[in-house]
């Protein structure tokens, strides 16, 4: 689980809005994950801080 979440903090430094950890083990759960309101995976988002 580490080098997942260590690959969505650094393309999240780098500029990607969101990056969302899935069970790939889970029959069609991109599409859960995408298309749902609860989803069904980890999504992480950037936050950026605009200066004064």
């Amino acid at each position: 689980m580490i080098p997942k979440v260590t690959c969505c903090i650094r393309s999240l430094a780098q500029g990607v809005q969101a990056a969302h950890v899935l069970d790939g083990r889970m029959p069609h759960s991109l599409l859960l994950e995408i298309f749902s309101d609860a989803g069904i995976g980890t999504m992480m988002v950037a936050s950026r801080l605009e200066a004064p």
